[in-house]
């Protein structure tokens, strides 16, 4: 039997994650979901890579990006549930301390890169939209692949210092972290010490980035709106709106439960703890999963490729 440790220490060497407190009896049947959206999630990334990588055709600006936002999704999800089924099948609660801080850079760090992948693929299609003819020679494969390190860049710069000041924290109270994962404001919680600093620096990474992404991504919309609606024809609005419609549903997926889970966690004190922490796993899990299928349903370019694929295997 696992004996959680709440005895006095200052250097943790591990943490215990408890999985989904009060939920303890259910996490069998919890994994069930989650580790079909992590299949999911694997083998759609995947077929969405191995798609753009063989077919020269989907060798453009928006499909190098899909490319990277399918990498992102493979490290966000592969992050945490490996160790979440950990807990879930075989009871091992234990992980590293150090282990645990990079994981927990990894979720957050990948998380802020995803964000901005999308204000990225907001871009092309602002330049798709409203300067067509100049498209291919502004999103150069050079232009393309600067925007995608400035991407992950950001979002390694601005996160890198959360492990940083977790480490320097004394920890006397407990190790006990009562989520599934190694989440920031989870485990600083611990820290017999003022961890303002961390509340307040976590704070601003998630107002610069998510209130810089989500206004780009909204004034690239109006402008495409405009765009849009001064064309002569219904039809040709609603062809022009349609090559949009994948990356508004990724939009929505990734902004509307990410920011449920942050404003539920900091202002909701009612809610039960374990909705919290399945409400922070779905957010983690189902992007992953829906973004291969919302591209691969609807973009013809991609649909096709996977059909063609599937013909070749079954003749």
């Amino acid at each position: 039997m696992l004996e959680f440790n709440s005895t006095a220490f200052t250097n943790p060497s591990a943490f215990i994650l408890m999985g989904i407190p009060g939920l303890e009896h259910m996490h069998i049947w919890i994994s069930i979901p989650f580790c079909s959206m992590y299949v999911v999630a694997l083998m759609g990334n995947m077929l969405i890579l191995f798609i753009i990588k063989t077919e020269t055709a989907l060798h453009e600006p928006m499909f190098y990006f899909l490319a990277m936002l399918a990498i992102t999704d493979l490290i966000l999800s592969t992050s945490i549930l490996p160790k979440m089924l950990g807990i879930f099948w075989f009871n091992y609660h234990e992980i590293n301390f150090h282990a645990c801080l990079t994981q927990m850079f990894f979720i957050h760090a990948f998380s802020g890169v995803e964000s901005g992948l999308l204000v990225a693929m907001a871009l092309d299609r602002y330049v798709a939209i409203c300067n067509p003819l100049r498209h291919s020679s502004i999103l150069t494969n050079s232009v393309v692949a600067q925007v995608g390190i400035v991407a992950l860049l950001r979002g390694l710069a601005l996160v890198t210092p959360h492990p940083f000041l977790v480490r320097r924290w004394p920890y006397c109270r407990t190790n006990i972290v009562s989520h599934t994962y190694c989440e920031h404001m989870a485990v600083v919680k611990l820290a017999c010490a003022d961890i303002s600093i961390n509340s307040f620096y976590s704070l601003a990474v998630i107002i610069l980035i998510v209130g810089i992404d989500v206004a780009c991504i909204s004034l690239s919309y109006v402008k495409i709106l405009c765009t849009v609606f001064n064309l002569p024809s219904r039809d040709a609005r609603l062809k022009t709106l349609s090559t949009c419609g994948s990356h508004v549903c990724v939009i929505l997926i990734f902004y509307i439960p990410a920011l449920f889970s942050f404003l539920t966690h900091r202002f909701s004190k009612h809610m039960p703890h374990h909705v919290h922490i399945l409400m922070a796993n779905i957010y983690l899990l189902v992007t992953p999963m829906l973004n291969p299928i919302i591209y691969g349903v609807r973009t013809k370019q991609i649909r096709e490729c996977v059909l063609q694929l599937f013909k070749a295997k079954i003749n």
